[in-house]
């Protein structure tokens, strides 16, 4: 399947609000001795939600519409993070999804947006058959530090880029606006797992999601717990697909998390008895508690998974 539409052309205006109102956003803005923007959304400033849905967005290639309300389907945890895209492969598995590993000497961070379409050095790519152009671009770091400029040089060479024409964006786990970004990938882990499950992704034509945001975490372990947990405990997500009837069901019965082996305790738990090691996790773990497939060529939707809002609040603090 072809993919057409330019994630960098999209994201580019967010990236641009972002920026121009640094101080009502309350980010931070600087600019490296070799041209490179750095927004700082959380480390040194407050940041916030507002910043957090804008990172989101940005994150999706401009492809998608990422907004916050409060919902009643989970008891102690109202505000939620909705997300819907039309190009839901392009979006979250071209554009949103952490698949750029980065280090230089301690320095470690996985890089996820628009750039990707650029470096395209992931094999996903090859299978969406997509390369973007651009002439600028943006990448997403979550981490506590600003990355050295190794590493800048490092992303802008890759992506056939001088570093004045890229923004690297920082928001780190424990921030307010980090955090949500976070959750806001509910319907990306769907997609992701489901191309997991070798379910065709030229058959996913629609798609949206929700999660509760999480209270943030000064301690990195536990932020990143409940950024998971938000998703595995109580992220709901609703695909349209084409195809038969049984592949449908099939999806359906095989996305939520509760599927996994690892289900069953909050994330930071499970991280800490596989000794900090993520590669142990089950990756079928990573994915909505609930989750409803539509298929759109006979109507029929199939539903599967549970929330938990049990483990939600035990994993929350509540």
């Amino acid at each position: 399947m072809q993919y057409t539409a330019s994630v960098n052309k999209y994201s580019q205006p967010l990236v641009k609000e972002l920026i121009e109102n640094a101080d009502k956003l309350r980010v931070d803005v600087q600019k490296m001795a070799n041209g490179c923007t750095i927004v700082d959304a959380g480390i040194s400033v407050p940041g916030g939600l507002e910043v957090g849905r804008i990172i989101s967005e940005i994150c999706l290639g401009g492809l998608g519409d990422v907004s916050i309300s409060h919902s009643p389907y989970t008891k102690n945890w109202p505000l939620t993070v909705n997300v819907h895209t039309t190009n839901p492969v392009l979006a979250c598995l071209g554009s949103q999804y952490a698949g750029w590993s980065l280090s230089h000497e301690k320095y470690y961070a996985l890089g996820s947006g628009p750039a990707r379409s650029l470096c395209v050095k992931e094999e996903l790519f090859s299978e969406l058959e997509y390369k973007d152009e651009a002439g600028e671009t943006v990448l997403v770091i979550e981490n506590d530090k600003i990355p050295p400029v190794e590493i800048i040089e490092k992303v802008a060479d890759a992506c056939g880029l001088k570093p004045a024409d890229l923004t690297v964006i920082v928001t780190p786990t424990s921030s307010i606006a980090g955090g949500f970004q976070v959750v806001a990938r509910v319907l990306e882990v769907a997609m992701h797992k489901a191309h997991a499950l070798h379910f065709p992704l030229e058959d996913i034509v629609d798609g949206s999601g929700s999660a509760p945001v999480c209270p943030p975490h000064p301690d990195f372990i536990k932020a990143m717990g409940r950024t998971n947990d938000a998703i595995l405990f109580a992220g709901q997500v609703h695909l349209f697909v084409k195809g038969s009837d049984e592949a449908a069901e099939r999806l359906a019965k095989e996305l939520p998390s509760s599927t996994s082996k690892d289900y069953g305790k909050p994330f930071a738990e499970i991280f800490k008895e596989y000794e900090y090691d993520f590669f142990k996790v089950d990756a079928m773990l990573f994915s909505p508690a609930s989750v409803i497939v539509t298929a759109v060529e006979s109507g029929k939707s199939f539903r599967a998974g549970k929330l938990d809002e049990a483990l939600l609040d035990k994993s929350f603090g509540a």
